[in-house]
């Protein structure tokens, strides 16, 4: 039997590379195809040896998402066109001590991801100066399935990746900036395309247990069925979390994959199940902890909280012919989430709290074709492809104050139908030998028909058309060193509920401007990659993104919270080093500078009615600092071992202060983390490891708000409710504090994993 360097097989210029033999799955057995005339035009400069179809060839998993090698239906892999983008192997993820699966979109240079409420949300998300809430401006796609939900419940492009099983993933394809024409709503500032296995030879049993509850139980095996293959995958787990309200999260998750032939051609049929529920600690104002009111780990409302589930059906199917390849994809999927969250306490309410429940319930379904044409252009070699894209979401949507998750009123609910059609192409041209430009447009056409039950004010229709031209340069490679240039137009969609809404679901009499549909985005990025020095990738970009308008529909109080138009400029540095085949060291650095554009008159009128009240009023001055928009991101890791034997992980991540609101007066303490892994593999499966998480038991917060809250034994309740004398303003604003959820202590996850 052979074991292929597929990596070496690709050829990328000056970046092929060795891929490492993998440390957790087993291999798997196919029989390769013929290159097709595709894949073989995409690097004229090499020629290749059409492989022996009789040879049997044992490719690893892991091995085959390094090299950027896509798994069955995915299509033939593409040379990267910017410095930015980049394939991190599914070995390489897992080789990351995370605490949660949306961790893992930490390998994305520059990202920051974090947890605020509870083991069944969507995790929060940090890119290129951005706070991307849950998901808005970063398209997440699994196995070609969107993930982000549009006009979502709890907010624009809610992006929930805890149903993810990290050992079925093959490999994350990442994308950054507005420059690709198949990239279409939540992409502007990136976008991460996660492939799935289709198969392995041996079984995988997998237990953790940890501290504060922590129990993971996994099993996955494949067979063979007819000319395919058949991958099942179950997942049970557990966690209270060091909550004094314990979280009591309970997760149930399955997955069955069915896959026959090759890349470029073949076809997968996946099939997912979702369940969890759980208790949540939301964020707490921080002079609740500095007075002795809470502890570090207290809630102010033990009973916030949720329960969520997903069913997802998807095809993929590819197939190459001889003009070049084409690939379509389908989906359905059915989700539901239950919500309850109390971020103000009694500020609205002040007999039974400020708790509200958000009910989301969508059937999504969509379609996707691209076709891919090989060609020449005046003896050049040319590539084009072309491509449709369409989605439609069924929603039903609900708002309720609820106390101790018991109803207590109606703020709004609405049944909603939003659908979408993209169309785009793009043409790569190969001018010389270091010399490829890409040029491309997408149109995308949004409609959306909105329903609002209490309110018909607030029902109605609202569509939306967008152009958006795309542009891509590479030069090189020169002595091991590429350039890139990349220009574009973007856009994302906005919450329906917001483009119809007319008046404010609270308060009837106060009138609202409905907001755009859709949104323009536009961005450049030039970059330079190099393997200069031996066994050293290090790639820096420097970019530019301006957003006409921020304008977001807040879940928390059913109606549109606008904000100016933005621009953010800054670099991202990412280096790989692996100077032996034990040994993998990287290292990242990104910064930015973010900053609204234009004056605030309504902040400026909102801080003058404040006036008198410093508790109220600080924070509130206009300013032109974009809240929660970090200015520098870090990380650097190392790790060692061979497939069996000793192996170890140490990886380190930083989120720099970052200011809070607009006027800066409120700004973010730094985090810096560190998480590790020691373990031990057999050469026949058999594996046993050691996760500790913040392994310097750090006092830090996942993450930090500034916002207006109330509590009662704050001296302003009085003012405002016992005896009222404060002006109405300052007591609809509350109390202006730090509100923050902070990271788990020390933490250990004991792992034992086999192969049968």
């Amino acid at each position: 039997m052979l074991v292929v360097c597929l990596a070496c097989a690709r050829g990328e210029g000056a970046f092929a590379q060795a891929v490492p033999v993998p440390r957790e799955l087993p291999p798997i057995e196919v029989t390769p195809s013929e290159p097709s005339r595709q894949t073989a035009r995409r690097s004229p400069q090499r020629s290749r040896k059409p492989a022996d179809t009789a040879t049997r060839l044992v490719v690893y998993p892991a091995a085959v998402a390094g090299s950027g090698v896509s798994g069955v239906a995915s299509g033939p892999p593409a040379s990267p066109s910017m410095a930015s983008e980049t394939t991190v192997s599914g070995e390489d993820l897992r080789a990351r001590p995370v605490a949660r699966p949306g961790e893992l979109l930490e390998a994305v240079p520059g990202l920051i991801v974090t947890q605020h409420s509870g083991e069944g949300k969507a995790n929060q998300y940090f890119l290129r100066g951005y706070n991307l809430d849950h998901g808005t401006d970063l398209a997440i796609y699994v196995d070609d399935v969107p993930v982000n939900m549009r006009t979502h419940a709890h907010g624009q492009g809610y992006a929930d990746l805890n149903w993810l099983i990290p050992e079925t993933i093959a490999a994350m394809d990442v994308r950054k900036g507005p420059y690709f024409a198949d990239e279409g709503d939540f992409s502007s500032v990136g976008s991460a395309h996660i492939s799935l296995i289709d198969r392995t030879v041996k079984g995988l049993a997998l237990m953790t247990a940890g501290s504060f509850g922590y129990r993971r139980f996994l099993g996955m095996d494949s067979v063979k069925l007819g000319d395919g293959s058949l991958l099942i995958a179950g997942e049970a787990g557990t966690y209270n979390g060091p909550w004094d309200n314990p979280d009591n999260m309970r997760k149930l998750n399955g997955l069955v994959r069915y896959s026959q032939g090759t890349a470029t051609d073949g076809l997968t049929v996946t099939g997912m199940a979702y369940a969890n529920k759980w208790n949540s600690t939301d964020q707490v104002p921080q002079r609740a902890i500095t007075s002795g009111l809470l502890g570090r780990f207290g809630s102010e409302d033990p009973s916030d909280g949720g329960n969520t589930n997903r069913l997802a059906l998807s095809a993929r199917l590819a197939q190459s012919d001889d003009k070049g390849a084409w690939k379509a994809n389908a989906y359905v999927v059915k989700s539901e989430l239950d919500l309850y969250n109390n971020f103000t306490y009694v500020l609205s309410d002040q007999t039974f709290g400020d708790q509200f429940h958000q009910h989301d319930d969508r059937l999504m379904a969509g379609a996707n074709v691209a076709r891919t044409l090989n060609g020449s252009f005046a003896g050049l070699p040319v590539e084009t492809t072309i491509g449709l894209q369409s989605r439609y979401d069924a929603i039903d949507l609900a708002l309720t104050r609820t106390f101790q998750r018991d109803f207590l009123s109606n703020i709004r609910s609405d049944k909603v139908g939003e659908g979408s059609v993209g169309v785009y192409a793009e043409t790569t041209v190969r001018w010389t030998d270091w010399l490829r430009t890409t040029a491309g447009w997408r149109g995308d056409y949004y409609a959306a028909d909105v329903t609002s039950l209490y309110d018909a004010n607030n029902s109605g229709r609202a569509n939306a058309a967008i152009g958006s031209p795309k542009f891509r340069m590479v030069l090189g490679p020169f002595d091991k060193i590429e350039f890139f240039f990349g220009a574009g137009y973007g856009m994302h969609s906005n919450d329906a509920r917001g483009a119809t809404t007319t008046e404010d679901p609270g308060d009837p009499g106060t009138k609202l401007s409905p907001s755009p549909l859709l949104v323009r985005t536009r961005g450049a990025e030039v970059g330079v990659r190099s393997r200069i020095v031996p066994d050293l990738d290090t790639s820096l970009s420097v970019f530019i993104l301006d957003q006409d308008s921020e304008i977001l529909f807040s879940g928390d109080a059913g109606d549109t919270s606008a904000s100016r138009a933005s621009r953010r400029f800054g670099f991202e540095w990412t280096n790989h080093y692996r100077p032996r085949t034990w040994i993998d060291i990287d290292a990242d650095l990104a910064m930015t500078h973010a900053r609204f554009r234009g004056y605030d008159s309504e902040q400026a009128a909102v801080y003058a009615s404040l006036a008198g009240f410093p508790e109220a009023q600080i924070g509130n001055a206009p300013g032109n600092y974009i809240p929660n928009a970090p200015a520098m991101v870090a990380s650097a890791g190392i790790t060692i071992g061979e497939k069996t034997g000793w192996f170890g992980s140490m990886r380190w991540r930083y989120l720099a202060s970052s200011p809070l609101t607009e006027d800066n007066a409120f700004r973010s303490q730094p985090t810096s983390i560190v998480n590790g892994r020691l373990g031990y593999r057999t050469g026949d499966g058999w594996r046993i490891q050691l996760d500790v998480l913040n392994l310097f038991n750090t006092k830090a917060n996942q993450i930090t708000y500034a916002y207006g809250s109330l509590l009662k034994t704050d001296s302003l309740y009085n003012l405002c409710y016992v005896q009222q004398t404060a002006p109405a303003a300052v007591c609809q604003n509350g109390v202006m504090d730090y509100v923050l959820h902070p990271v788990e202590p020390l933490t250990f996850r004991v792992t034992m994993a086999g192969a049968f």
